[in-house]
């Protein structure tokens, strides 16, 4: 009987597709590096001291994986965990976008699927949790606004009304007329907010709302996790300075978030590219510097350039890799590889220096051991160049065949 749950690792592992099983399974590379961050993870936990930190590593080194793998051990430990690659849709110079599409990556422990607002269904207004969560919304944040709307969510009995609290709680938010309107209904009485909320100024509120929700319910944390940070870079310079400043509150979070890790990867070519070849801290400082950003920016900039960077796979870490993936693909295919360890890391050796080409090589040798018994050339090929004025279009090319064919 085939293991389903061993054939989709190996699927996984074949399309370069970030999983969390995987980084669950694979958990014996760049050990040191790993058991920094594990430490890192265990100081958040238990002092609530929270931390950001960035590290860097080239394309296909194995960045994403190392962040599923912190996102399983994260799970371990009880802590909630968000993990996300920035992106047009998760801009990181526009927390509010940034916060909706991170909530939807937001995984519970012991839950498979995303999801967090659900937990807050069976709350009610004299609960334990209820009276924490107004009484820090009215005490610690900016704004207002998470109070009221917390406290009519507690109170209302219209359940269309409730899920439209939830959706906002969830990144959909909800005017302050509207709150306004429906906190009156309810409580009768007037929502006097002591600073109108605006969402491209007081996003920060809902992250520390939740930081504080997560360990009022029980959790030990929070994790979370930016990949591909390095997008960051495609955005022009004054947007640059606002994802810097937006950065700055990641990676030192000690007035924002309570039992919090955050971890950014970026890939090293930021650095230079970037940071280096545009002079960026000078450029941000000439046009872009607003009050209180004279050590913000620079600082998240500093961060950024002093990151640490990935450590190399060394030859045991790739040779262990590619004893779990025979024994994984064995249990995928109800089959016993032929091969050992030491025998496929020899002929691998070859095949370029990245994880990511290494672990097709290696799937693609089994592949073919499994299904012809032998295994033949594995090499890649060189990209072809030529004039594109050659290829003919989809209609001549089209027409000249169907001549052909009558």
């Amino acid at each position: 009987m085939y293991d389903y749950a061993s054939r989709h690792m190996i699927e996984a592992l074949r399309s370069g597709i970030p999983s969390r099983e995987v980084g669950r399974c694979f958990t014996e590379a760049r050990a040191p590096f790993l058991k920094e961050l594990d430490t890192e993870m265990d100081n958040v936990k238990t002092t609530g001291h929270s931390k950001g930190i960035v590290f860097t590593g080239k394309y296909g080194e194995g960045k994403t994986h190392l962040l599923e793998t912190m996102a399983s051990l994260s799970e371990e430990k009880n802590m909630v965990v968000s993990i996300l690659p920035l992106s047009k849709e998760a801009p990181f110079d526009k927390l509010y976008l940034l916060y909706q599409k991170l909530l939807a990556n937001t995984f519970l422990p012991k839950h498979d699927q995303p999801g967090v607002m659900h937990k807050l269904l069976d709350c009610s207004p004299g609960s334990n949790l209820a009276k924490e969560m107004q009484l820090f919304a009215l005490q610690r944040l900016e704004t207002d606004k998470l109070y009221y709307l917390f406290r009519l969510y507690l109170n209302s009995e219209d359940e269309d009304a409730r899920y439209q609290m939830m959706a906002d709680l969830e990144g959909d938010f909800m005017t302050n007329g509207l709150l306004r309107q429906q906190y009156f209904q309810v409580m009768h009485e007037k929502a006097n907010f002591k600073v109108n909320f605006t969402k491209s100024k007081h996003t920060k509120d809902y992250f520390a709302f939740l930081s504080h929700l997560f360990l009022q319910m029980g959790y030990a944390g929070w994790v979370i996790l930016f990949d591909e940070a390095e997008l960051i870079g495609r955005l022009g310079r004054k947007t640059r300075a606002k994802a810097y400043r937006n950065m700055a509150a990641f990676l030192n979070p000690e007035n924002n978030f309570e039992h919090t890790l955050t971890l950014f990867a970026f890939s090293d070519s930021y650095q230079e590219d970037i940071i280096q070849e545009r002079n960026e801290a000078e450029e941000i400082k000439r046009y872009f510097l607003q009050e209180g950003d004279d050590t913000v920016i620079p600082d998240v900039i500093d961060t950024i350039l002093k990151a640490r960077r990935l450590p190399s796979l060394t030859d045991t870490d790739i040779k262990e890799i590619t004893g779990k993936i025979i024994t994984l693909y064995g249990k995928a295919y109800e089959w016993q590889p032929p091969v050992t360890k030491e025998t496929l890391f020899e002929a691998i050796a070859s095949h370029g220096f990245l994880l990511r080409t290494r672990i097709r090589t290696i799937i693609e040798y089994l592949d073919q051991l499994y299904q012809y018994g032998e295994v033949g050339d594995i090499k890649s090929g060189k990209l072809q160049t030529g004039d594109l004025s050659e290829i003919p279009l989809l209609d001549e090319f089209l027409e000249n065949n169907t001549k052909k064919e009558v």
